[in-house]
């Protein structure tokens, strides 16, 4: 029996693991980084140990501390979640040798299928359908490869240390940048290369085996979507295949358990093309992940099925508590991954600190209470909470929004609405995009190949409600501003804002929106609750000192507002149609930094531009900047180099992902900043450049 379990993990794993431990009966240890002395899943443990320093090298790496940390508090096992520890068969063998229970494969399993081009040997061998892999090294790359082709690491995973290639010219570059970001990431630099689907779905299988030779399957999971090669939302069943493609991956799957005596649970993952004439698509098997995965809660949601609780079991030495024939798919889930990223700047990673954290129609709840496996309408798996810092050194994951429904369209609804009730502030997130995609006609349609994001541009740029419904948001915002500003003048406050002996116009703001975007807003009170608003460009002062053609929209708006805390609901009734939303502001009454909307259209952010502006000269000199906290990979010009539009300049990695800085236009570097190695901080200058015309 496990009777205390460590959990070797961090954020939303942890919490989730812990959580099915304890409904288990069991003790749980958690370890935690300086940086994540007041996390989230350092709270809901039984006991939790500090491994010192601030980067996953320093603490969640460092197997010997974790390893001790277990025997130190009497632990019968380790659970290594996913990511860190997880697929490191060393580690397993060092757990085991400790006299520990590892919550996992074998290490010979997790050797042999970490490895995968060892991995696709074996597909092979078990007579599950692939493609051929060529392992290749910088500086040694074979003519002749097929094109379009992808390059990947042979170890971990998570779309790191792979680039797609579609002409030989860019085929050594890219073994270059893939097996330098495999070495980062995994301690191994072998990549090899492979054809590339173009078009294709990820598909992958969820597999569970245990000691005594029985291994099922739980169905399949479609993960098309994705950037940078990773996922961002997945669902369960797929809707792009057919039937038989899907009885042909399951049987695959179980073919390759089979043919090495899986334990634990596991993903089989294969590539599956679009169907011509001839069939139903190319199926390509990918890799076989020996750990819990990301997404595996929609996996839980549709077969009513714990998958930490069966890999407890199986650890422990019991057998699976069900068969094959036993296995049922019920509905339809769909998982959104909500990540600190900006879609429409390319997903660039943001970090800070976590202002407001409510999700869905869970918000404000226990963590340890939501997400029940079953039929539940939303699921929320989080490791964050308001004041969580989300830091450069690790993923940009914040939660896992999951809905489970009778139907797909069904279930994609009910997601788009718990995200579009959604407020995380202090980070910039992709929930905006997330709750548009789910309602967007291709993706309603499941025509999601992985190219889709690159296809919806539309998608990354979306930006919460429009129309009236954003109308009626920055109305409420410039309202209980308004308000506030009465309410907190102790001379002039019985006045309405703007009040003159004659009156000429109301009072008057400019208000910035989260895309950065201003918008002119007129209010004139009229008592009870009522203004005249007008919305739009102020008229300015033409040539001959007359004003421009005053477009500005006009409108009778009535408000009802009830404050309660820092939170205010509004009522706005505009054109006739009334909203209720939801207004809370950040700072103090006099500096207010931010304004944050919502209602179930969505919700905005706006802050107030000042109203004189502060003139001082801008710095000479500038050039391209660090997105955010990193480590400088490498450095591409010298002083005096001449540049061109889109030239790379330097690399900078950071939340485990490299992000190339480009010149933004045609220059001569006047110095180079910073060096291979040296660490940079958000908005350090990289590189002078001088744009004066030669």
């Amino acid at each position: 029996m496990i009777r205390r379990l460590l959990i070797a993990n961090r954020g939303e794993i942890a919490v989730r693991i812990a959580r099915t431990a304890h409904r288990l009966g069991i003790d749980t240890v958690g370890v935690y980084s300086t940086s994540d002395a007041d996390a989230l899943h350092v709270d809901v443990v039984d006991l939790a140990v500090a491994l010192g320093g601030a980067t996953p090298t320093e603490s969640y790496l460092r197997a010997e501390a974790v390893i001790q940390a277990a025997l130190d508090t009497g632990c019968d096992a380790v659970h290594p979640g996913y990511g860190f520890l997880a697929e490191r068969a060393d580690v397993a063998h060092m757990v085991v040798d400790a006299g520990l229970i590892w919550v996992g494969p074998t290490p010979e399993q997790i050797s042999l299928l970490g490895d995968k081009i060892a991995a696709k040997r074996a597909a092979v061998e078990a007579g599950v359908p692939t493609t051929e892999a060529v392992e290749v090294r910088p500086g040694h790359v074979p003519d002749g490869l097929p094109m379009p082709a992808l390059v990947k690491a042979a170890a971990g995973g998570g779309g790191r240390g792979m680039r797609i290639v579609r002409s030989a010219e860019q085929l050594p570059e890219a073994v270059v940048a893939a097996s330098r970001e495999a070495e980062s990431a995994f301690g191994d630099g072998t990549v090899f290369v492979e054809p590339y689907i173009e078009r294709g779905r990820h598909v992958e299988v969820q597999i569970v085996g245990d000691a005594h030779g029985n291994v099922i399957h739980l169905g399949e999971r479609e993960c098309s979507i994705q950037r940078r090669n990773q996922k961002v939302l997945e669902e369960s069943p797929s809707a792009g295949i057919t039937p038989e493609t899907r009885t042909a991956l399951c049987d695959g799957a179980l073919a390759l358990a089979r043919h090495i005596g899986y334990r634990s649970a596991g993903t089989v993952e294969f590539m599956v093309g679009p169907p011509t004439d001839e069939h139903d698509g190319t199926i390509s098997f990918l890799e076989v992940n020996t750990r819990l995965q990301v997404e595996h809660p929609v996996t839980e949601a549709v077969t009513g099925l714990d998958l930490v609780e069966l890999q407890l079991r199986v650890a422990a030495g019991e057998a699976l508590p069900l068969t094959q024939d036993d296995v049922r798919v019920d509905g339809h889930a769909i998982e959104v991954r909500v990540v600190a990223e900006d879609p429409a700047a390319g997903w660039l990673p943001s970090t800070g600190t976590v202002t407001r954290f409510q999700l869905g129609t869970l918000a404000g709840a226990d963590p340890l209470e939501t997400g029940s496996t079953g039929v539940a309408a939303v699921r929320v798996d989080t490791g964050f909470r308001a004041g969580s810092v989300v830091s450069a050194d690790y993923d940009s994951l914040l939660a896992k929004v999951v809905s489970h429904a009778a139907t797909r369209s069904e279930s994609a609804a009910v997601l788009a609405r718990a995200l579009r009730s959604s407020v995380v502030t202090g980070v910039r997130t992709n929930i905006d995009a997330m709750a548009a995609l789910l309602v967007e006609d291709d993706f309603l349609a499941a025509r999601t190949p992985t190219a889709y994001l690159d296809e919806h541009p539309d998608v990354a740029h979306a930006a919460g409600p429009t129309g009236d419904d954003r109308v009626a948001q920055l109305l409420a915002a410039a309202i209980v501003d308004e308000r506030a500003a009465r309410s907190d003048d102790q001379h002039w406050g019985f006045a309405p804002s703007g009040w003159r002996n004659l009156r000429t116009q109301g009072q008057r703001s400019t208000w910035i929106d989260g895309r950065g975007d201003e918008l002119d807003v007129e209010l004139e009170a009229r008592g009870g609750g009522r203004y005249r608003v007008l919305v739009g460009p102020f008229p300015t002062p033409t040539e001959d000192g007359s004003l421009s053609e005053d477009t500005r929209r006009r409108a009778d708006v009535r408000s009802t507002v009830s404050t309660d805390g820092d939170r205010t609901e509004v009522g706005i009734e505009l054109e006739g149609v009334r909203r209720h939303l939801t207004v809370e502001r950040d700072g103090p009454p006099t500096d207010v930094s931010e304004t944050h909307v919502s209602g179930p259209a969505g919700r905005t952010t706006w802050h107030r531009a000042p109203r004189f502006q502060d003139h001082d000269a801008a710095a000479a000199g500038g050039g391209p900047v660090s997105p955010l906290p990193g480590t400088v990979l490498s450095v591409h010009v010298e002083d005096g180099d001449e540049v061109e539009d889109g030239q790379l300049l330097v690399v900078v990695e950071a939340m485990k992902m490299e992000h190339k800085i480009t010149a933004p236009a045609a220059a001569t570097v006047a110095e180079v900043k910073v060096a291979a190695g040296q660490r940079v901080d958000a908005g350090d200058v990289l590189v002078l450049l001088d744009h004066a015309d030669s």
